[in-house]
């Protein structure tokens, strides 16, 4: 069978009201632009995400639900949803669409140039924010940046935490099937991996709004994060995985 073009994740945690309409616009701009895509829904939690997707997927053989009625964290959803992707392009994007799909064109072009991993970037001169974060998170993500760097070191990377990244399909495969946080600082994890692995990572500029929509718990959330970036710090070699 031949591979669809795109793999789409879609990471979900109580989106019940958003995710049709995410799956939606997904849908209709991969069809617009001639691409055969599937899309895959790691839905967690007990609000019904799980089982309208999979309602919708009677009639759409190209969607595809994950999940556990647990919130089993953001991380360990995309790292099985990677491994069931089967697309000449594997990549993610927040069911919330904080970034919208047609900032995708902004990526296809660099991976057809050459670069292994395509991430969306809000630090850029030329990136547009549409709708800010409240001021206490602005402050709190130049912070874990300027904490992530310093214990992780991401030479060259300004955003780590935009969710709309993009992979060729090897090399998703072989990155995730290395990482190893289920939380949100799994987008750390696999840059820091690919960097290891020797892959071309490229930021570009994207649009962003603020949905004004957080599910991080600041003390506890954060307190896991920072945990999380020492795991990372401790699980990486000083030099390069060999391939």
């Amino acid at each position: 069978m031949t591979p669809p073009d795109i793999s789409l994740i879609l990471p979900a945690f109580n989106e019940v009201k958003a995710i049709a309409g995410a799956i939606s616009e997904a849908r209709d701009y991969f069809r617009s632009r001639n691409y055969s895509a599937e899309i895959i829904v790691a839905a967690d939690g007990d609000d019904g995400t799980r089982e309208l997707v999979r309602e919708m997927a009677v009639h759409d053989p190209a969607l595809k639900v994950l999940g556990h009625k647990e919130r089993a964290g953001k991380g360990r959803g995309v790292r099985e949803s990677v491994a069931a992707a089967s697309g000449n392009i594997i990549g993610y994007a927040d069911a919330d669409r904080k970034v919208p799909i047609e900032e995708f064109g902004a990526v296809e072009s660099w991976l057809t140039q050459g670069f292994d991993v395509v991430i969306g970037s809000r630090a850029l001169a030329a990136s547009r924010i549409e709708r800010k974060q409240p001021l206490h998170r602005q402050l709190g993500s130049r912070g874990f940046a300027v904490f992530m760097q310093t214990v992780v070191g991401l030479p060259g990377i300004g955003d780590t935490q935009c969710g709309f990244k993009f992979f060729l399909r090897d090399v998703a495969k072989r990155v995730f099937s290395h990482q190893r946080v289920d939380g949100y600082m799994f987008d750390v994890e696999i840059l820091a991996i690919a960097q290891r692995l020797g892959y071309r990572i490229k930021e570009v500029p994207v649009r962003w709004r603020d949905d004004g929509d957080s599910r991080l718990d600041l003390v506890a959330g954060n307190l896991r994060n920072v945990r999380d970036i020492f795991r990372i710090r401790r699980s990486l070699p000083g030099t390069k995985v060999e391939l």
